[in-house]
């Protein structure tokens, strides 16, 4: 079982407000959630097969009109995603949840044991059924990439640092090798993991304007 929770702010102004409607993004759930779905998918090893979801527009960007429309992207919802080999995901997500310590909890849960992740107090949690709760280990989540380009660039590192805590920075990393190798070194995420990403993401919606499982 691969639920993620992400409880954040509201979507950011963007250029001409394309991210408000459906039409621009293929809704909330494809627009900001397709990475979710992605991490569930190598989480799961596996691809899906069925998702079901319920959400809605129910506080924000309500008030607001371009061009006299009003926005019409989702600002909450639940997915559950259902996999080839059995596992499922559950995507819970809120975007008028400001008041909350963390805004990203992941976990991954077996017949041996789970497994989570706070974000952003970098924490990491891990125990085992056989261990109980007296066996879970804590530790926090640093890289040493991160780290050592904090160290050697530091005025530039903390404007950097805050995209995604440092994860947009290793992301380039990955990109520039993968351009650097000139086709040698299989990218991190190919393709085909976006487009199965989306399709979830678009399931989600349909799902949803359906209210009904689809496959």
């Amino acid at each position: 079982m691969v639920p993620i929770r992400d409880d954040r702010l509201p979507f950011l102004v963007k250029v001409h407000n394309w991210n408000r409607f459906n039409a621009n993004t293929g809704g909330t759930l494809v627009e900001k959630c397709c990475h979710f779905f992605d991490l569930m998918r190598l989480f799961a090893g596996a691809n899906p097969v069925r998702v079901m979801a319920s959400g809605g527009i129910d506080v924000n960007h309500k008030d607001e009109i371009y061009d006299g429309k009003v926005p019409d992207v989702n600002d909450n919802a639940y997915v559950i995603t259902e996999f080839d080999n059995g596992s499922r995901g559950m995507l819970d997500l809120c975007m008028f949840a400001e008041g909350n310590k963390n805004e990203l909890e992941i976990s991954v849960v077996g017949d041996i044991g789970k497994g989570e992740a706070f974000v952003p107090e970098n924490v990491v949690r891990f125990g085992s059924r056989v261990a109980g709760r007296d066996g879970v280990k804590t530790l926090i989540a640093e890289d040493e990439r991160i780290k050592k380009f904090q160290d050697t660039h530091e005025q530039f590192a903390m404007q950097t640092l805050k995209l995604h805590h440092g994860s947009s920075y290793l992301e380039h990393l990955y990109f520039l090798a993968s351009v650097r190798a000139e086709g040698e070194k299989v990218p991190a995420v190919d393709l085909q993991d976006g487009l199965i990403s989306v399709a979830i993401g678009v399931a989600a919606q349909l799902s949803i304007e359906e209210d009904q499982f689809v496959q």
